[in-house]
C-alpha cells in the first residue's frame, strides 16, 4: 500500500458542524475501503490565494493515509460529487516525504535552538 496525502477545501459558507461531517465522510470513504489513516490535520478557515468561485477563503483539512491505488480514484470521484468541495490535491508521497512528516509529527521542527533557549 502507498501513502498519500490529500488536502481539501471546503466552501467558507458552511457551519463547523457541516464542515466536520464533510469530512467525516470522506473519512468514512477512505476507512470502508481498507485505508490506514496516519494523520489528519483540520486547517481550518483561510484565505485563498486567489478566488474560487466568488469566494476569497475556504475550510481546509489535511489528511495522510495509506491505501491502495484504486482507491484514490473513488475518492477523487466523491470530491468531485459533493458541492461543498472547492479544490482538492491528493499527493503520493515517496520515502523523504514519509519520513519528513513524521519528523513534523515528533516536533522535531518545533524546538528551538539551544542558543535561544539559553537566551530566555
Amino acid at each position: 500500500m502507498q501513502q498519500y496525502e490529500t488536502v481539501i477545501v471546503l466552501t467558507p459558507l458552511l457551519s463547523e458542524d457541516v464542515a466536520k461531517e464533510a469530512i467525516a465522510k470522506f473519512t468514512k470513504v477512505l476507512t470502508d475501503n481498507g485505508a490506514e489513516i496516519v494523520q489528519e490535520d483540520n486547517w481550518g478557515l483561510r484565505k485563498l490565494a486567489y478566488p474560487i468561485q466568488k469566494k476569497n477563503t475556504g475550510y481546509y483539512h489535511l489528511t495522510e493515509y495509506r491505501a491502495p491505488g484504486e482507491l484514490i480514484n473513488k475518492l477523487e470521484t466523491e470530491f468531485r460529487r459533493d458541492e461543498r468541495v472547492l479544490r482538492f490535491l491528493t499527493i503520493a508521497l515517496d520515502k523523504n516525504a514519509i519520513a519528513y512528516n513524521e519528523k513534523k509529527r515528533s516536533g522535531a521542527f518545533n524546538k528551538k535552538p539551544k542558543a535561544q533557549e539559553a537566551a530566555q
